[in-house]
Formats: C-alpha cells, structure tokens, sequence
C-alpha cells in the first residue's frame, strides 16, 4: 500500500509541474503540498489498515473542501 501513495505523489507531482507551467501558482502549491504529504506518508511503514484509514480521511477531507469550495467561493458565469 505504502507505494500506491507513491504513486499518488507522483501524480500530484505531475499535477504540480503542469499547474506551475500553466501559471496557476495557489493550484500548484496545493498540489505540491499534496504531493508531499503522500511522500511522506508512503516511508512511513503503516499497517494496511492505517493507509486505508488516511486515505478514507484524506478522500473526505477533499470532498468537503471541494464542496464548501464549489458552494460558496465559486462563482458561475460566463468568461471573464
């Protein structure tokens, strides 16, 4: 398990690189913030149990930001 957050850091990574190229700083440093948890995390030597519990965690601390997000700091329109 511990190297599927590796390669959940990688992706991150990849996500970061592109965001920073594309000049969406806050959106890369989010996902560099990401990418290092996910490194982090995956040397840690945890129980499948305990990668099982961060990742349930880490998918609802997403869906609830992403939904206060989508909620109330979005705002649809049309362009700019």
């Amino acid at each position: 398990m511990d190297r599927m957050f590796r390669v959940l850091a990688f992706w991150t990574g990849i996500f970061t690189v592109m965001f920073y190229v594309g000049d969406m700083y806050n959106t890369a440093l989010l996902f560099l913030v990401q990418t290092a948890f996910f490194l982090t995390v995956s040397y840690l030597k945890l129980s499948e149990r305990m990668y099982m519990y961060l990742f349930g965690a880490y998918c609802t601390l997403f869906f609830i930001g992403f939904t206060w997000y989508s909620e109330f700091i979005l705002v649809p329109g049309f362009g700019h």
